[in-house]
């Protein structure tokens, strides 16, 4: 069985990305997406959001530099990857961000 780490997410965008070209060369985008989930707890409707760490490379972050900013609802397909470091009281920390492959965009609907 081919088991790979794939990650879909389909929410909105909730700042400008931030754009980084390093000395090297190299370049980053970091998107912070927003991901909405619904569900019933006794007679109401919960509405729970949820925020993503988005990283985008090389094309792909010059593509979101130039096309997309805060309030686009964007798909972005990628990998989950977890980032371990010790903070400066000597604790142990995890986070994770989503390495996008690919990201598609759309303009919000404003009635």
């Amino acid at each position: 069985m081919n088991l790979k780490n794939r990650v879909q997410l389909i929410g909105n965008l909730g700042g400008d990305p931030k754009y980084y070209e390093f000395p090297s060369g190299t370049k980053m985008a970091k998107l912070s997406v927003a991901t909405s989930d619904f569900f019933r707890k006794s007679d109401r409707v919960v509405k729970e959001t949820q925020w993503h760490n988005v990283i985008a490379w090389g094309n792909l972050a010059d593509m979101v530099k130039e096309k997309i900013v805060k309030g686009y609802e964007v798909v972005v397909d990628g990998c989950l990857k977890q980032n371990r470091y010790t903070d400066k009281n000597g604790n142990e920390q995890c986070t994770y961000e989503v390495v996008a492959d690919t990201i598609l965009f759309s303009k919000p609907d404003r009635a």
